[in-house]
């Protein structure tokens, strides 16, 4: 705030002062000042902070314009996400009539995808949605939560259906359909949700890497002697896929890459257009 003890030392004229509201450097002079015998008015040309000075009282007539900040980012899941997934329910009613919509294979207990029958989306709508745990492939930490609104026959009528939480770190994780100790010699991957739980019909377990990005990058795992792709029929698709095959060839282990002849297509959408 601006008061007298700001002014008491200047002199009668103009001057340029570092505005205490918006300023970070002693370089940053965005604040001018008019002085006189009786009165001081000053105005900040950054912030719009702007008032005047007369007989030991300030009067601001304009508060400053808010400062932008940089959106807090949480290399881990935050509280909020971790309140919103505690809310979550076992996969039941609309959930599972979806994912039966869409020939998916049900996950077991234990798995990281829930669903919320109420969960309200950016645009105002309120309806069930798909919740899922993004957990790191490596260390097990929860980093964000993966949300797909939806209908009993399909994906809800909102623009996007599916959303991570904001400012939360994805890279490096993987949402866990069938959990660890399901997990023993053999692994499936896939990008999406649904083309996971499709591949799940010929080889389970199976995880989700959300996309092309994380597929990827998906880790060698100690412990799993084998793994299938589900690889999306695009280029990001098969670009990702054939960079983590060749990493787990690498290693010694043995890999497979499954790809639907339809162009621009995954697994899921070849059976559900089938049907």
């Amino acid at each position: 705030m601006i008061g007298r003890s700001m002014l008491a030392d200047l002199l009668p004229g103009r001057h340029r002062l570092t505005c205490p509201e918006c300023g970070k450097r002693p370089t940053d002079k965005t604040l001018g000042v008019d002085i006189d015998h009786e009165r001081a008015v000053f105005h900040c040309f950054r912030c719009g902070t702007a008032g005047a000075y007369r007989h030991e009282r300030v009067i601001v007539t304009h508060a400053p314009r808010p400062v932008a900040r940089a959106p807090q980012r949480h290399e881990m899941l935050s509280d909020y996400g971790r309140e919103l997934w505690r809310s979550t329910r076992a996969l039941s009613g609309t959930a599972l009539a979806y994912l039966k919509h869409r020939y998916c294979r049900n996950p077991l207990p234990g798995s990281h995808l829930r669903w919320i029958p109420d969960l309200k989306h950016p645009s105002g709508h309120v309806g069930p949605a798909l919740v899922a745990l993004v957990t790191d492939a490596r260390t097990r930490e929860p980093l964000t939560l993966h949300r797909t609104w939806i209908t009993a026959t399909g994906k809800a009528a909102v623009d996007p259906p599916r959303l991570l939480l904001g400012g939360h770190r994805k890279h490096g994780g993987v949402i866990r359909l069938w959990p660890d100790d399901e997990v023993t010699l053999g692994l499936g991957i896939a990008e999406g949700i649904e083309t996971a739980l499709t591949l799940a019909w010929a080889h389970a377990p199976t995880w989700a890497c959300i996309d092309a990005g994380n597929l990827s990058s998906f880790p060698v795992l100690e412990g799993i002697e084998s793994l299938v792709i589900a690889a999306d029929h695009d280029p990001a698709g098969l670009t990702a896929a054939e960079a983590c095959a060749n990493r787990w060839y690498r290693a010694g282990r043995d890999c497979v890459v499954w790809v639907p002849r339809s162009l621009r297509a995954d697994i899921n959408e070849v059976v559900t257009n089938a049907a």
